[in-house]
């Protein structure tokens, strides 16, 4: 069979079963909806758990990452897993207690006003579509590869099936769903690795095969010494050494880990088990869960790195292997070859006297109207040509999508097609299982949180749902454009702007509220506008309106700008209600109730 009968029939079963169960386990009521009754198993919400947080960023970019940035992608591993740690020691038991469905609720309610509810509503619907441009985005870049169409094209495929089942199950179908999404990622991730690991070093566990020796080709040398020597005879540093500045490096890693206990469509998941014992349960469950896939990720993306280097380069495009040319085709890698002699050639920033390894003008590839002339599309080799005129500054002729990395791994590695189309399947499924989780809690936000509860409170449970699922159409929409023309062609770090979101205005708001019975509704709301604000601002600066390295505060990019702004929140949240009256007796008690996340309700959906 060829390789696209098996991803066919590998992804044909996966989604089969995420529509039945969606179908089985369809939402009839708002409880159902928003929370999933209440009533799931902490073993079925570690699962779930791990599923929505496993994105396409962790699954598809992050490996991708490691490969190309070696030692500075561990601010990607620390900050992800540190703020898993932060959030379930101290926030979900808590908030469990308070026993509401939705983190606005608790700010709302907690703060004692309507207005406090609103910016809560704003934060989560900027937090959620930055967050979930990412995953739409990484939803084209696997169905791009896998149907031979471009980007855009496989956003909106992707798009249309996770409205289907998230619409229409609501938490209920989509915690199922992610319970055999995350078994299908489990195995997609891990399994290639395996295959690899035995390959080139003769371990069968990855995690050994990084720290252990390179055997392939008969060489008995370090891995990790095998890859600093193929990146510095390149003119890349060294793969184990670090680029970024310390500073910026703790603010990203900060940032992620902070923001990443501030992330609604995670906290919300703890809301589905019955009771705090079953939030410590499952969250055990979920970090395990989530081990298997990061402590593999730096694995795979140091595999991938020596696998493309020795695939590659010095290769004639002639003789270049076929996945190089089915991702040529949909623009995921590109050769220009500047120096005419047919061969592919890929070099670092050291190796141009401009400390630039750019292939072309331009940050992505473009390409010639398809009815060009024949020789503007395909050069004397068969290459694909592009309409970027090249950067001749340097001798890099190859370009790739970070992202594509993971996706690409077992093709270069030679390994099974059955292999090939199992990590195909869970690349889809990671995307597909957070861009989920994400519209489940824009779409309550928007008919449970504004239209529930500030704007129409008569409104019925069926009225509720409706406006949920016109809300998920609407914002999915949105998404899909964002995917499309993302603020970042790479994953991770258009994901890594929603954690700074989060990290500046939720976190701290909701830290403070569970721990400070003085805390106030106008010290809340003036440093969640403070932090957000700030942060939105420096990422629309950089990103869209032209600024340049230089102009960063003290070094930090855009993607750790979130610690600072989470400092600046703290700072106005507490100078603002020094200077105003302190809570309500009944809100100070109910702060000091749940100080202790004992004797815990059901969640509520109102």
């Amino acid at each position: 069979m060829s390789q696209d009968t098996y991803n066919f029939i590998f992804i044909g079963i996966s989604f089969a079963l995420y529509i039945g169960i969606a179908i089985k386990s369809r939402a009839g009521s708002t409880k159902e909806y928003y929370t999933a009754g209440g009533g799931v198993s902490p073993l079925a919400n570690g699962m779930a758990t791990a599923a929505d947080w496993m994105s396409a960023a962790t699954f598809i970019s992050m490996a991708g990452t490691v490969a190309l940035s070696g030692y500075d992608a561990s601010r990607f591993l620390m900050g992800w897993t540190g703020g898993f740690v932060l959030l379930t020691v101290l926030m979900v038991p808590y908030l469990r207690k308070f026993g509401k469905s939705t983190v606005p609720d608790f700010i709302g309610d907690r703060y004692y006003s309507r207005l406090a509810r609103g910016v809560a509503v704003m934060c989560a619907i900027f937090i959620c579509m930055t967050y979930i441009m990412g995953q739409m985005r990484g939803v084209g870049v696997v169905f791009s590869q896998l149907f031979g169409i471009g980007i855009p094209a496989g956003v909106l495929v992707g798009a249309s099936i996770v409205f289907f089942y998230a619409g229409l199950g609501g938490m209920k179908g989509i915690t199922y769903t992610q319970v055999a999404q995350y078994t299908v990622m489990a195995f997609a991730y891990t399994i290639p690795a395996v295959f690899i690991a035995i390959a080139m070093t003769e371990n069968f566990l990855p995690q050994m095969g990084l720290i252990g020796h390179f055997t392939a080709g008969g060489e008995q040398v370090p891995f990790l010494e095998k890859l600093n020597n193929i990146n510095t005879e390149l003119g890349f540093a060294e793969y184990t050494s670090g680029k970024l500045s310390s500073i910026n490096m703790f603010c990203i890693t900060a940032a992620l880990m902070c923001g990443t206990a501030g992330l609604p469509h995670v906290i919300v998941r703890f809301f589905t088990v019955k009771n705090v014992k079953a939030v410590r349960k499952s969250a055990c469950w979920t970090l395990l869960f989530i081990a298997v896939i990061y402590l593999t990720a730096p694995a795979i993306g140091a595999f991938s790195r020596v696998n493309l280097i020795q695939n590659l380069h010095q290769t004639s495009y002639q003789e270049a292997p076929a996945w190089f040319k089915d991702f040529e085709k949909t623009g995921q890698m590109a050769w220009v070859d500047k120096n005419g002699d047919g061969k592919i050639q890929y070099f670092g920033p050291a190796k141009s006297d401009t400390h630039s390894n750019s292939v072309f003008q331009g940050k992505k590839p473009s390409y010639p109207e398809y009815d060009a002339p024949k020789n503007q599309l395909t050069g004397k080799f068969g290459e694909r040509l592009l309409a970027n005129k090249s950067d001749l500054s340097n001798p890099n002729e190859l370009w790739f999508g970070t992202d594509i990395m993971v996706m690409a791994n077992p093709s270069m590695a030679g390994l099974p097609k059955w292999v090939i189309a199992l990590l195909m399947a869970g690349c889809i499924a990671a995307a597909l299982s957070t861009a989920a989780g994400l519209l489940l809690v824009l779409s309550t936000s928007i008919s449970h949180d504004l239209m529930k509860k500030i704007i129409k409170p008569d409104l019925s449970d069926k009225e509720e749902m409706r406006y949920a699922r016109i809300a998920s159409f609407v914002a999915l929409a949105v998404a899909a454009y964002f995917g499309i023309n993302p603020p970042s062609a790479f994953i991770a770090k258009t994901v890594a702007f929603a954690f700074g979101l989060a990290a500046s205005s939720f976190f701290p708001t909701l830290l403070i509220g569970i721990f400070s019975k003085r805390m106030n509704k106008e010290g809340a709301i003036s440093g969640m506008l403070a932090g957000i604000s700030f942060t939105i601002g420096y990422i629309v600066y950089f990103q869209f309106l032209g600024g340049t390295k230089e102009q960063y505060f003290l070094e930090i990019t855009p993607e750790g700008i979130g610690f600072i702004g989470m400092l600046i929140n703290f700072a106005v949240a507490f100078v603002v209600s020094s200077f105003t009256p302190a809570p309500p007796q009944e809100i100070q008690d109910m702060v000091e109730s749940i100080h202790i996340p004992k004797g815990a309700s059901d969640a509520s959906d109102h």
